[in-house]
């Protein structure tokens, strides 16, 4: 891999933020400018280029920004990579991580500093959010989608009581300890990490002041459900080599068996939408070996008996009630 960096940083700051940037270009120019509006200007910014189809853009975005900013660029090898990269030349005594393609309010690095330094037994502080598209006209607060109740515990993580928003702030050397970001998931690394993290001994807080507009597009890696819950099982599968507690243990076989069951219900819909009526029925009968759902019996029993009328009454938008994820994938980017 050929990695070119951009160094124009000689003292140590007291904040490493760390922007990953893949096709982003139309984004990237809001993103800096937020960080270099911060409030709390003791920071160095590192955005890492992971080998977007649109460098020529980026870099004319970025141009006016680069004796600001840190510019590494790599071949594409996903985001775990390009935060990997910038880990390997951050200084900061602080980790604060915000993706290309969302921003910060004015204060949120002073607001984020001031709850660790008030809160010496966290190390890892994340906030609340204003989520967004690129067409509304208005915005729903990430808590709505993503609640987060009581102590963000491992357990806590795994059963989706906390649901960490993917712009947060730490102690370097929490981070450190951690390692790093695995670079063979394309999806649910942050989820990954932030289990590790805690396992590891890392304490984990929260708050509700809203210091991040979240953007939400249509091709995120997150639009690709099916993916992204299927990454997520690995996270599960990985997780259990750790050293559980009875009660951790057991939240992790729960919802692996729900997020299956999740699995299922979306390879069912997709195989139906490809007329696959034998696939369809496969995986809508194994997801409801789990759900026990008077309506997705009635679908197996209509795609048997009579696959054109159950294709009619089966449409996807009336399938809330037999999502058995929660919005936690909401904050999966």
């Amino acid at each position: 891999m050929t990695l070119e960096i951009d160094e124009s940083v000689t003292h140590r700051p007291t904040v490493s933020v760390v922007i990953p940037v893949y096709n982003a270009s139309e984004y990237i120019g809001k993103s800096v400018s937020s960080v270099l509006s911060q409030t709390f200007q003791d920071y160095e910014l590192i955005v890492v280029n992971d080998g977007s189809e649109d460098s020529a853009e980026l870099g004319n975005a970025l141009a006016p920004y680069r004796d600001r900013i840190r510019y590494l660029q790599q071949e594409n090898r996903g985001v775990s990579s390009a935060r990997n990269a910038a880990l390997d030349v951050a200084k900061g005594a602080f980790y604060a991580q915000l993706d290309a393609d969302d921003e910060w309010k004015p204060n949120y690095l002073q607001s984020q500093l001031e709850f660790l330094e008030q809160h010496p037994d966290v190390d890892l502080v994340y906030p609340n959010a204003e989520v967004f598209t690129d067409d509304s006209s208005g915005y729903l607060e990430f808590r709505e989608l993503c609640p987060s109740e009581g102590p963000a515990s491992f357990e806590n993580l795994v059963r989706q009581k906390c649901i960490v928003m993917t712009s947060v702030t730490a102690r370097m050397d929490a981070i450190r300890k951690t390692g790093r970001f695995d670079e063979s998931l394309v999806s649910c690394e942050d989820f990954d990490f932030w289990l590790r993290f805690s396992k590891l001994g890392g304490r984990i807080g929260y708050h509700r002041e809203i210091l991040v507009r979240y953007r939400r597009r249509s091709n995120s890696l997150s639009s690709d459900r099916g993916r992204m819950i299927a990454n997520l099982l690995r996270v599960f599968a990985k997780a259990t080599a750790f050293d559980l507690s009875a009660s951790e243990r057991i939240a992790l076989e729960e919802e692996t068996e729900r997020m299956e069951a999740s699995l299922n219900v979306f390879e069912g819909k997709r195989a139906l939408a490809a007329k696959d009526v034998d696939k369809a029925i496969e995986h809508l009968s194994a997801a409801n070996s789990y759900l026990h759902s008077r309506k997705l019996t009635w679908v197996v029993w209509a795609l048997r008996h009579s696959p054109l009328a159950a294709r009619w009454a089966l449409n996807l938008r009336r399938w809330s009630s037999l999502r058995s994820e929660k919005t936690f994938l909401a904050g999966l980017d």
